[in-house]
């Protein structure tokens, strides 16, 4: 088995197999293929309601816009900063509040997932982790005016300098784009094939009909020749027939007496090789046709 898989490594083959499995994967772990139920809906959305949350999505969403801020409101009693921790890579680049109920007020966490974070803006992260949920507690039992108060924080943090400015472009990822790419020129590669292959195929069915034609051509060719050629003999016969009931036969009766009846031989050889002959073969038929024409001749001749 292994020496099997090496030989197929070895392979141009076995290469390409390999390079598309390493890029299936790379797509899939950019991808979110083990993201939870949070992460995934934060890569494409600027909220996520965990099940139970009463929210109009929509609404939360036109509420965000398209800043880069991402608020989570998880269950009551929900570990917000774990929350936190499983959109990291989704929601790269952004502000995300975590959020749950807490009896009156909001149990909150924030996570400024900002470039250099744990470096150069360190400082300008926690600042605006403790100012983006502030003020929101007074709206526990009105979700959508705590987002307000929470896209009010945000713009706040921009006009400061402490979030940078800029919107959230959601785009597929760059693996998405290359496997995207590959199935475009999968299908181009596999149109062209079957255009070349359909062209080719076509050719040879024009060649194959071509070939039938001229064969059923010189099929009837040679059953027109030998109907020709039989009413030539029957003509012939009773000429023949006439000279032998005369008593008194000249010397050019004679001589085609003889060749009636060489043609007859020869005629009577040529319908056993016409019921014989193989149908499709082509080089036969037309020799036949050729036969017969010479035997149409030398009738010919002899009804002189």
């Amino acid at each position: 088995m292994k020496k099997s898989l090496g030989a197929l490594a070895s392979t141009s083959f076995g290469l390409a197999v390999l390079a598309c499995l390493v890029l299936a994967g790379w797509a899939l772990w950019t991808g979110g293929v083990l993201d939870g139920p949070a992460a995934r809906q934060v890569r494409t959305s600027s909220v996520y309601a965990a099940p139970g949350v009463d929210l109009d999505r929509a609404a939360a969403e036109r509420i965000i816009g398209n800043r880069r801020l991402v608020v989570l409101l998880l269950e009551p009693g929900a570990d917000l900063r774990k929350g936190c921790r499983q959109v990291v890579r989704a929601a790269d680049g952004n502000v995300v509040l975590v959020l749950s109920r807490d009896g009156d007020d909001y149990d909150t966490w924030g996570c400024a997932l900002l470039p250099g974070r744990d470096d150069e803006n360190f400082g300008r992260a926690a600042v605006a982790e403790s100012i983006i949920g502030r003020g929101i507690d007074n709206f526990v039992d009105r979700p959508l005016d705590a987002l307000k108060v929470i896209t009010v924080n945000y713009d706040l943090l921009v006009k400061a300098g402490t979030v940078p400015d800029g919107t959230r472009t959601i785009s597929p990822s760059l693996p998405r784009f290359l496997l995207a790419g590959a199935a475009i020129v999968a299908v181009v590669i596999g149109s062209t094939t079957l255009y070349v292959a359909g062209r080719r195929a076509g050719r040879l069915a024009a060649v194959r009909r071509r070939r039938r034609d001229e064969h059923a051509d010189a099929r009837s060719a040679l059953g027109a020749g030998a109907a020709v050629l039989a009413q030539q003999i029957i003509d012939l016969d009773k000429r023949y027939a006439a000279t032998r009931r005369r008593r008194g036969v000249t010397g050019a009766e004679e001589d085609f007496g003889k060749r009636y009846l060489a043609l007859t031989s020869d005629y009577a050889r040529l319908l056993d090789r016409i019921e014989t002959v193989d149908a499709g073969d082509d080089a036969a038929v037309r020799q036949l046709v050729d036969h017969v024409d010479a035997l149409s001749r030398r009738a010919a001749q002899a009804s002189r």
